[in-house]
This record gives C-alpha cells, structure tokens and sequence, in this order.
C-alpha cells in the first residue's frame, strides 16, 4: 500500500455542551469532549471498564450546527482524524495536545431524548441543511417503510 490513512470513528457520549467562538477571520470552531467506555471481563469473571476522553474539534457551519444540537450526555457519533497541535501553557512549559477534527457527526438515540434520528446528523459534504433532510419524520406523523430499513 503506497498511501496512509488517519482515521477515526467514536461513538459514545457527550462529556460537555460544544462551546462556540470565532476565529479573527470569522470562522466558527466549537470544541467539546466525548467519552467512550470499554468494558470487558477479567480472567476472574470480573466486569472492567475504562473510559477514555477524546477532545473534539468541528469547523465551519458544522461547528454551528453542533452548537445548536449537542448536548451534554446524548450519544453521537464522530467520524474525523486526529491531529496533534502544541502550545504553552500558563506556566511558560511547551505541551502537545490530541485532538479529534471532526469531519462528519451523526446525532444518536432517540428524537425524544434530544438524540437523532435516521436522517438526523450532518455531513460536511451534504448539500442538505440538518432541519431540511426531505425524508419523513417519526415526530412529525409520518413513518418510515419497512423496505426503507438497512437492516
């Protein structure tokens, strides 16, 4: 294989509400943390767990669109890749920081729950706004055909 990939896909919960700013040129940045948690038994028939802390970084009108939608402790799903930047701190002491940059996040759970639906989420590369998907709503009465499940 002569290329590279820097890949990721999470789903877990949200661990704050996305926090938006600007950047002096105007662009919008939300940041925001999600945790996974892996469980598991150990060779005593214990149940483990251990949860890990990604920190995410989304862009541009999705950015907005997660502002507006996350919320602390609804299940998403986050599609991006990682990225290191490094920075000083208050202390004057250089650190390096990991970083999830968001390409794509899909809403999860349950419409009634602040979570998604099948057309809930947004694509960067979608030329459908998130409210404005044209396909049926459960909440809205209509329903979707049995043909029209995946799975």
């Amino acid at each position: 294989m002569s290329g590279s990939l820097n890949k990721v896909l999470l789903i877990g919960n949200l661990g704050r509400d996305p926090e938006l700013k600007s950047t002096p040129s105007g662009q919008s940045v939300a940041r925001f943390s999600v945790a996974t948690t892996e469980t598991w038994k150990n060779q005593a028939g214990e149940k483990q767990s251990k949860t890990e802390w990604h920190n995410i970084v989304v862009w541009g009108k999705q950015a907005e669109i997660a502002e507006k939608y996350l919320r602390k402790g609804k299940q998403v799903m986050i599609e991006g890749r990682i990225q290191y930047r490094e920075y000083t701190d208050q202390a004057g002491v250089k650190k390096t920081a990991c970083d999830i940059r968001c390409d794509n996040f899909v809403m999860l759970g349950r419409m009634e729950d602040g979570g998604g639906s099948r057309e809930g989420g947004y694509s960067r590369g979608g030329a459908q706004d998130f409210e404005d998907h044209g396909a049926p709503s459960p909440a809205a009465g209509g329903s979707f055909p049995d043909d029209d499940i995946p799975f």
